[in-house]
């Protein structure tokens, strides 16, 4: 199969068993996504989830994170890691959103790049979820499963966005990541994999190569 073909057919596995699929952080106005996502960097979506639930509860309102006390929001945060260079991003986040934007996201990469610890993983992540527009969201377990795909050679995250852009048809492109993110805590995990478990071990050329070595 051709790299279309393969992602058209991932695509369309990955909507039969995660038909309804979500961002996994949990949050309910589009700042507290920002915020969930910064704290989410090198730390667990479950963990995030279990800190954002007294966090949002605490400061309620983006004025109260444009305001908050950065001592008493590093100690809230601190299980997340990195809280101290977190804390700082998540307040210059909501100043600038509150003095610069009115208190709504940007919609656009270029503008939300500009936000305080922004970078393109998370402005897609926006963009997809937020506001519905095409986006590829390339953490950790898509660079390494559409890897394993043979979806893309790459291992930087610009680079692997823009192999997986002409791929996936734009309007599954934000519910294509989350599946697949999904699917790497399921099935493809980044040691000892579930091969035997996959719906895709017909055509995946890492099971493939798999089968050669130990054989």
């Amino acid at each position: 199969m051709t790299k279309e073909e393969t992602a058209l057919k991932v695509c369309e596995i990955l909507k039969s068993y995660y038909p309804d699929i979500n961002c996994a952080l949990q949050y309910k106005e589009p700042y507290e996504l920002l915020i969930a996502v910064r704290l989410s960097a090198q730390c667990t979506d479950a963990r995030v989830n279990i800190v954002t639930k007294d966090l949002f509860k605490r400061y309620t309102t983006l004025k109260s994170f444009a305001e908050a006390d950065l001592n008493e929001l590093e100690s809230i945060i601190k299980p997340c890691g990195f809280y101290r260079m977190k804390a700082k991003n998540i307040k210059e986040m909501a100043q600038r959103l509150l003095y610069e934007y009115g208190g709504v996201l940007p919609d656009t990469m270029d503008e939300l790049l500009t936000l305080s610890g922004v970078g393109r993983k998370t402005a897609n992540l926006i963009l997809g979820d937020v506001y519905g527009k095409p986006a590829i969201v390339t953490d950790t377990h898509f660079i390494r499963i559409t890897g394993r795909l043979g979806l893309t050679e790459n291992k930087e995250p610009v680079k692997v966005e823009n192999d997986l852009i002409p791929l996936i048809p734009p309007e599954e492109s934000s519910d294509f990541c989350h599946r697949i993110v999904q699917f790497g805590r399921d099935i493809c995990r980044a040691r000892k994999p579930l091969c035997d478990n996959c719906p895709m071990v017909g055509f995946c050329p890492y099971k493939l190569e798999l089968d050669i070595k130990f054989h």
